[in-house]
């Protein structure tokens, strides 16, 4: 039998972790047995970790994802093949952060080339988690169908974690429960200073209800969350409330010789934002309600036993309220409520057709077309007053304002997505993908009407974490990307060691980008200058590679099997013709881990190393990091029903700066005439975890 086959799902989920083109829909099982376990809790940041997706810092179950180079809502996140909008002017409430680690039942990561039935509205690729999946018996009598309970302690951080799951069913029937409670302190980094306004607190709970027949199967699910406070050490707000409700129904049918399914899905979420920890101080609030609405219907329908073609129509609709009521007794924020964005609207209407076809028992395509319809539009809006500013300069609140509310608003835009993906296995140990894409995505609401221009209201808006002040634009064009992927791998005859090389080379034309337009500065320190950026159109080049290695090292009785992997991966971005460095590209990075399975024991010992970041964006003020490596052990029990896990995290207690994690506006607020520094990682925790099955 092939190595790959023997090793545990983990493994694979990281040999698979930059699907590049059809061959890996036998991945989506495998992955999904990785994450059944009731052991997976927290934050579900740390399973994509594991599948080779970086993270842009934020809170400690906000980060947001980055694929490739590209970061947050380039990036499609699918909760059970929903949409959800992060409705915030600093994205503190992105899809990821409205789902638990032990409430997925299986997760998918496509970068770049994603089949158009997959969705749209990205240009980075998709992730999608599946939190749905009923289990019945085979009999008539309702009875308990199994359960668990898992609790984590983090020592940096002094982090708490507790989850259950709780299914019941019969041969009709299907009722299940999950969900989780996490709260941490603010870590430490590796010279055991205080990294502060790092504190959150967060649960999500979701019950799910099934029926089915020979024939059809109905399932709802209905989901709350709650974060009472999280903190954003690189934002100059912090979530001082995010509580939502969603409900979630698909209903599956077989119609002739084709398969139907259907899904609609509401959520609603109230977000506030301020300050709550005198690790950063301050005043002022900022509310934000929003829906999202959609409804999906797909068919597969098989041409022939190889040949099967999928036809898709989706809506999507969200609406947002944005405002920042007025703080009572200041001159500056009143006496009026700031309206942000009133009566935001996005509506996205489509329909794909894909075809996947395996033309012999070595080659493979899909193809597909994707036509989308954006629509955007936004009411009128007002500042908090139309005094003069300060020492008679003008209000430039106010009259920014007036040239929004004189503006054509509504903007309609038409993307086209094309993807073509092909795998040809020569023999059993020589396979090669190639994927071609164009993929589109629409402006968002804050991209396009952003208005404010005070210093004040330019740095309430952005989600990059770097400081800096942001102005909307509402003409900006949709971003077109056209990707080319390859990815060929080895397999050794024996089939004890595999490689696997990843090229790839994306150009986005009218990349949304930023241009200065002004200089702030929120202290008296030199150091504390920062740029007003406008959002605009430019174009770029992403490229880079991935680099996979994997072995079987030893099988022995006594000291169990053992395996060996490999990770490197560059990534490079720039704009166009003027090679400048784009924002968060993550510098080069290698990883390798030794793995032990035996007996009833997991053991992993790892090493990451980072490379310096040198090429910044400038525009952004974008600092520059040193290389780090980090060492990393872990050991797990697992027994019949009950699973004991240790790790130990940053073993050597490292100082290292996260290249992705922008400034520590917290630190800056505590001491400005430091300046913007980067955010510091985590230091040394030892982490203790226990499950129980029933």
């Amino acid at each position: 039998m092939p190595f790959f086959y023997r090793i545990s799902p983990l493994t694979l989920a990281i040999l698979f972790s930059f699907p590049a083109a059809a061959d890996n829909i036998e991945v989506i099982e495998v992955r999904g047995e990785n994450h059944k376990h009731s052991e997976d809790i927290g934050a579900v940041d740390r399973l994509l970790r594991e599948q080779g997706v970086d993270f842009s810092s934020a809170g400690g179950v906000s980060a947001l994802p980055v694929m490739r180079g590209l970061m947050g809502d380039r990036i499609k996140v699918l909760i059970d093949g929903t949409d959800i909008t992060a409705s915030c002017a600093n994205q503190m409430n992105p899809p990821l952060s409205y789902v638990s680690a032990n409430q997925v039942q299986t997760a998918q990561v496509v970068a770049g080339v994603a089949p158009v039935s997959m969705g749209g509205d990205n240009i980075a690729g998709v992730i999608r988690l599946n939190t749905i999946a009923p289990e019945f018996t085979d009999s008539s009598q309702l009875s308990w169908r199994s359960g668990g309970i898992s609790a984590e302690y983090r020592s940096n951080s002094d982090a708490q974690v507790y989850a259950a799951d709780a299914r019941i069913a019969n041969d009709w029937l299907s009722f299940s429960y999950s969900g989780s409670f996490e709260d941490a302190k603010s870590y430490e980094d590796g010279n055991g200073e205080r990294v502060l306004d790092t504190l959150y607190r967060a649960e999500n709970h979701a019950i799910t209800a099934a029926v089915k027949d020979d024939e059809q199967q109905l399932a709802v699910k209905l989901t709350y969350q709650a974060i009472p406070f999280q903190g954003y050490p690189n934002q100059y707000m912090d979530m001082t409330n995010n509580e939502s409700f969603g409900a979630t129904a698909i209903y599956q049918t077989a119609m002739g010789n084709s398969d139907f399914s259907a899904q609609i899905h509401w959520q609603h979420v109230q977000h506030q934002m301020g300050f709550f920890t005198d690790e950063k101080p301050g005043m002022m609030p900022m509310d934000t309600e929003a829906d999202d609405y959609s409804y999906q219907l797909r068919w597969e329908i098989p041409l022939a036993s190889d040949h099967q073609l999928r036809v898709g129509h989706e809506f999507f609709d969200y609406r947002l309220e944005d405002w920042w009521p007025a703080v009572n007794g200041s001159a500056m924020m009143g006496p009026n409520d700031y309206i942000n964005i009133s009566d935001g609207k996005r509506q996205r209407i489509t329909g794909y057709l894909e075809s996947e076809r395996a033309w012999s028992s070595q080659w493979l395509t899909s193809t597909g077309i994707r036509v989308e319809r954006v629509q955007t539009n936004a009411g009128e809006v007002q500042p908090y007053n139309r005094m003069p500013g300060m020492m008679g300069m003008p209000n430039l609140d106010a009259a920014a304002a007036d040239d929004f509310n004189n503006a054509n608003r509504k903007q309609s835009d038409i993307l086209i997505d094309v993807s073509l993906l092909t795998t040809y296995a020569f023999n059993d140990q020589h396979t090669l993908s190639i994927g071609m894409a164009r993929k589109n995505r629409a402006p968002n609401l804050y991209e396009r009407y952003s208005w404010g221009r005070s210093p004040m209201a330019t740095t309430m808006i952005g989600w990059y974490g770097d400081g800096n002040g942001y102005v909307g634009r509402i003409d900006l064009e949709p971003e077109t990307a056209h990707t080319f992927s390859l990815s060929y791998r080895f397999l050794a005859e024996n089939g004890l060691w595999d490689i696997e090389l990843a090229p790839y080379y994306t150009r986005v034309s009218d990349y949304i980008d930023a241009e200065v337009i002004g200089e702030i500065n929120r202290s008296n320190e030199p150091a504390g200058e920062r740029n007003v950026l406008q959002f605009t159109n430019v174009d770029a080049n992403l490229y880079g590679f991935d680099a996979y290695a994997n072995a079987r090292v030893m099988e022995s009785g006594r000291f169990g099997d053992w395996f060996m992997q490999g990770k490197l991966s560059l990534t490079e971005g720039e704009r166009h013709r003027s090679n400048e460095a784009l924002y968060q590209i993550k510098p080069i990075t290698a990883s390798f881990s030794l793995l032990q399975q035996w007996q009833n024991f997991e053991n992993t010992l790892s090493y990451e190393w980072v490379g310096e970041k040198d090429d910044v964006d400038t525009r952004r003020l974008e600092n520059t990091t040193a290389s780090y490596g980090l060492v990393n052990l872990s050991s797990r029990w697992r027994g019949d029903n009950i699973s004991v896990g240790l790790s130990v995290l940053n073993l050597f207690d490292k100082y290292y700066e996260e290249p992705l994690g922008g400034v520590s506006i917290a630190e800056f607020k505590a001491n400005n005439a430091a300046g913007f520094r980067q955010l510091a990682g985590a230091g040394r925790s030892v982490n203790l975890a226990v499950s129980y099955v029933f």
